[in-house]
């Protein structure tokens, strides 16, 4: 049957007005879609006695229960169920519910002090990776013989427990002796953590004593100080071994007293039962029995929470008289190492105990002379240390102690603690301590007190820089009284900038910019950097300083956002000159990139900031390599795209289409800086169109013809197909609302033009997909928009569809593809759009097709028989689906396709038209593969369609058509 098409006429005008919704009232009552909502809820009974009616109860509420409101009585769904949970749950077994006691009970003992107090798993890293050495180490051990005793008959059994015991802690003194030589640092380390899982397994295998051995050696090696400069990490390893026995021997005792039922987290001594009592005390009665001072001291150290389950004083009892066995200790390094464990365990058990804290301090002042006496110089000449970096080796420790006694300690307790330095000789370690550990609003009220302290300190034991560096920190974040502000910085700079050393410099110097920049102008500021660079330069000295430039600039960037201030800075410039290691300078430059993006909220025609930040961001760029990361080529292009959009010169359209171009020189290697150029211009030559509407036409058609030709130049160099096509299209658009229909033609005609080069497969996310959906999204854009395209009076009627639809005819598809059927079919509403005497819509001063064409017979002529031509290639499509039955599925949906664009735009008064949408219909309902919901409503409408006046054509075709489903 030769098909022979008629586009029906449309009045756009009177459909849509059809269209819309018919307001009616309604009335809500007390209805409201937030009120709560009455349910009921009935159940009913079963198993009645025989002969009695059935009963129901209903239960109705005026409030639902609503999960936004029980929110606000402090009530969630997830403890509602945990609750629920309990109660249902018989209880757990005995050893999993004092698991997880114990578990909850450690969790609220750290609680105790606070998340405002830093642990010392905190500072664990930070020492293992500060104080290291080349040097070989060596372990000793001394493990004793694991021959038995045999038990003496005539002994009671009181004392041969006795007896055995001493005759255990002499086997672990009087052993075998195993001496480790020449370990590297690492090996040190692993060797002390096999003997943390030695201990472990030994515990879990139920041999305590064997456990005690390693402890006591282990505690043993912190008397060994002859690689002086390792000390402080060898206290981290080895207390971490001394941490694992005390919790080992604490959650054993507590197992103990869980029977019949778990102690309870308030538990008193009264609560603990005697078994538990007579073990806890056997594990201090061995302890006490040691006889070296520092394996004792250590091992009672780490079980001293252990006291809390014989009497309720017994902690606190305890710690003073530890405290004063640390005075036996003659190594004044090992001792105030010793004290900060102390210290340590002290706060972990009880944080409140302040006396045993200030005590452990006053002791280190009494004894700190020691530090400067003979044998600790002459094991320094020994060891080749020099006394700052002996000195250096205090602070953990110091720092901890002081740490523990200033927390929420009151005001007056800083005063005091200065006045003890004062009296103390060499005092500039424990003055460092001190600012270090104390809050910083007090170290800050008192910031002018301590800088007259640091002057009087002598620069040969400790380095005045590193006063001032721990002094900077404390006032970084906290504010000193306004008047001393510019005393202080100037008191402070006079001292760092005499520091010789560039590393020590830039480490001091680094602290107190922050200072700066918190109270103080760009011309302080601009003067702190002039500094740094003359301090850094020379020697290339910067080359080993660039994290500690890098967060110079981040503080600065942290207090200047005005951008226009920031660039002023004489200095600012060179000082990002430095950064000459091209990885570090192109982190620099995305940070001050990152500040821009967040922080300017105008835009900007500063010439300053615009030259500055083309110079960053042409750093950014010139990094891009064949070796980039895709990953990083989009973070960086996202960046200057930023700033791209943030510049605009208003209404001097020519100056930003200059910087465009420059901007397109500058940045070529990144795609996505390109597209957000072209997005640019074409944006620029809409405003350009909107504000100067009506005045200098002649002017601003240039304009945007040079707008146009910026974008047709750019688009070819990008490398994906799609982003070309859509760029093509959307400035043909732009060129199109402004009249420039040669411009908008070269455009459109270029998007036809490289169709063929479309690949079968892109990837996408790594993966390969196909790129057909992408192609016919592309099309149906495409076609659209040729609605309102004018036909160029030498290429003859519809030459971009006819030169569209060729494209797509020679256009190689993948296997089995439905594709450019999909297009032919796509292409009817166009077609038939165009054949109305009225548009759907227009281009403002834009004679379409609708004018030059007048509604001529020729025109309308050359529309039906490129629509019959599109019919005819999707009816041959259709039968060679239907020569294979596993294409029944494709082509009932390719029918029932077709036929919807019939129904809504041929003229269906044609009877061989009319007899088409019928076999259409029936052809996609043949197999019962369409869906018959969308069926259904297809039909409902055409009946609707039907009722209306001139429509008896409509009526007549409803009763052929049939409803089939698969069954």
């Amino acid at each position: 049957m030769a098909v022979q098409w008629h586009s029906r006429g449309r009045k756009y005008v009177e459909e849509l007005q059809s269209c819309r919704f018919e307001a009616v009232p309604v009335e809500f009552g007390e209805y409201h879609p937030l009120k709560p909502i009455t349910v009921t809820d009935t159940k009913s009974r079963r198993g009645a006695r025989k002969g009695s009616t059935s009963s129901s109860s209903s239960s109705s509420s005026s409030a639902a229960a609503d999960p936004l409101s029980s929110m606000l009585d402090g009530t969630d769904p997830l403890s509602m169920f945990a609750a629920a949970s309990a109660s249902e749950t018989p209880s757990l077994p005995h050893s999993a519910s004092t698991g997880e006691l114990g578990r909850k009970r450690r969790e609220k003992e750290e609680e105790a002090v606070g998340a405002d107090f830093e642990p010392w798993s905190a500072k664990r890293g930070e020492i293992l990776s500060r104080f290291t050495t080349t040097e070989k180490l060596s372990i000793n051990l001394f493990m004793g013989s694991d021959k038995a005793k045999a038990p003496n008959p005539g002994s009671s059994a009181v004392s041969e427990k006795v007896r055995t015991r001493l005759e255990e802690l002499d086997d672990l003194e009087e052993g075998s002796q195993r001496e480790l030589l020449n370990l590297s640092q690492q090996d040190y380390a692993n060797r002390i953590e096999e003997l943390n899982q030695s201990l472990k397994e030994a515990w879990a295998s139920d041999q305590k004593v064997k456990a005690l051995k390693i402890v006591i050696q282990c505690s043993k090696l912190l008397s060994d100080t002859s690689v002086i400069q390792f000390y402080p990490s060898k206290f981290v390893l080895i207390t971490d071994i001394l941490d694992t026995f005390g919790r080992l021997v604490y959650e054993r005792i507590w197992t103990m007293c869980s029977d019949p039922q778990p102690l309870s987290d308030a538990f008193t001594a009264e609560d603990v039962n005697d078994t538990a009592k007579e073990t806890c005390l056997n594990w201090f009665f061995k302890i006490a029995s040691i006889r070296e001072l520092i394996p004792r001291l250590y091992v009672e150290a780490a079980i001293l929470k252990c006291n809390c389950f014989l009497n309720k004083a017994g902690i606190q009892e305890t710690l003073p008289r530890l405290t004063a066995m640390i005075r036996g200790i003659g190594d004044p390094l090992v001792a105030v190492y010793a004290r900060a464990y102390l210290c340590r365990v002290g706060m972990e058990v009880a944080p409140h105990l302040k006396d045993s804290l200030n005590r452990n301090f006053f002791d280190l002042l009494s004894t700190f002379r020691q530090i400067h006496g003979d044998s600790v110089q002459n094991q320094l000449v020994i060891q080749r240390v020099e006394i700052p970096q002996y000195l250096t080796l205090y602070s953990p420790a110091i720092h901890w102690i002081l740490q523990c006694i200033a927390y929420r300690a009151p005001e007056p307790l800083l005063m005091e603690m200065m006045e003890r330095c004062k009296k103390v000789g060499n005092n500039a370690l424990l003055l460092n301590s001190v600012m270090w550990a104390f809050r910083a609003e007090f170290v800050a009220a008192r910031a002018t007190d301590f800088i007259a302290m640091i002057k009087d300190c002598d620069e040969a034991g400790f380095p005045k820089h590193l006063l001032f560096g721990s002094l900077g920190r404390s006032l970084a974040c906290a504010d000193p009284p306004e008047a001393e502000k510019l005393p202080i910085l100037n008191e402070a700079w006079k001292v760092i900038t005499k520091i010789r050393s560039p590393q020590d410099y830039i480490h001091c110097a680094e602290i107190w910019v922050e200072f700066t920049c918190r109270h103080f102008t760009k011309r302080e500021v601009n003067t702190v950097l002039a500094d740094i660079i003359k301090h850094m330069t020379p020697d290339r000295a910067f080359e080993d300083a660039y994290p500690q430039l890098q967060s110079v600039i981040r503080k600065i960037l942290t207090y200047f956002h005005d951008f226009s201030v920031l660039f002023s800075m004489e200095r600012f410039l060179p000082f990002l000159d430095m950064f000459q290691k091209d990885s570090v300078r192109v982190e620099v430059c995305r940070g001050i990139m990152e500040v821009f993006i967040k922080h300017q909220l105008e835009p900007t025609r500063d010439p300053v900031i615009l030259n500055a930040l083309l110079h960053v961001c042409k750093t950014m760029h010139d990094s891009v390599n064949a070796l980039t990361l895709e990953d990083e080529k989009r973070s960086l292009a996202s960046l200057i795209n930023g700033f791209i959009r943030m510049v605009s010169f208003g209404r001097d359209f020519e100056q930003q289409l200059s910087f465009c171009v420059e901007a397109r020189a500058t940045f070529c290697n990144l795609e996505p800086v390109l597209m957000q150029l072209i997005h640019t211009v074409n944006q620029l030559a809409m405003e350009t169109r909107r504000v100067m509407r009506g005045n200098h036409s002649r002017k601003t058609a240039s304009f945007v013809r040079a707008c146009a030709a910026y974008s047709f130049i750019t688009i070819p160099s990008l490398s994906s197909i799609f982003y070309r096509l859509s760029l093509y299209l959307l400035s043909g658009q732009v060129a199109l609302a402004n009249q420039c229909l040669s411009q908008a033609d070269a455009f459109l005609k270029a998007a036809v033009s490289i169709l063929p080069e479309v690949p079968r497969t892109i990837s996408v996310e790594g993966k390969q997909r196909s790129s057909e959906n992408f192609l016919l999204d592309f099309i149906n854009n495409f076609l659209s928009t040729l609605l309102v395209i004018p036909d160029h009076p030498e290429h003859g009627v519809l030459y971009l569809v006819r030169g569209l639809l060729n494209m797509v005819q020679d256009y190689t598809w993948e296997d089995n593809s439905d594709a450019k059927v999909k297009v032919y079919i796509s292409a009817l509403p166009l077609l038939a759009a165009m054949s109305q005497e009225t548009y759907l819509h227009s281009i403002p001063k834009v004679d379409s097709n609708e004018t030059l064409y007048g509604g001529d017979p020729k025109f309308l002529g050359e529309i039906n028989k490129l629509c019959e031509t599109l019919i005819g290639q999707v009816l041959d499509h259709l039968k060679v689906l239907g020569r294979d039955e596993h294409n029944v599925r494709r082509q009932g949906a390719l029918a029932f396709s077709l036929f919807g664009i019939l129904l809504a735009h041929g003229d269906l008064r044609n009877n061989k038209l009319n007899q088409l949408a019928v076999n259409l219909w029936n052809l996609s309902h043949k197999h019962g593969y369409c869906d018959t919901r969308t069926s259904v409503r297809t039909l409902e409408y055409i009946k609707h369609q039907a009722q209306q006046p001139d429509m008896a054509h409509i009526s007549d075709m409803v009763q052929r058509l049939t409803l089939q489903s698969r069954t």
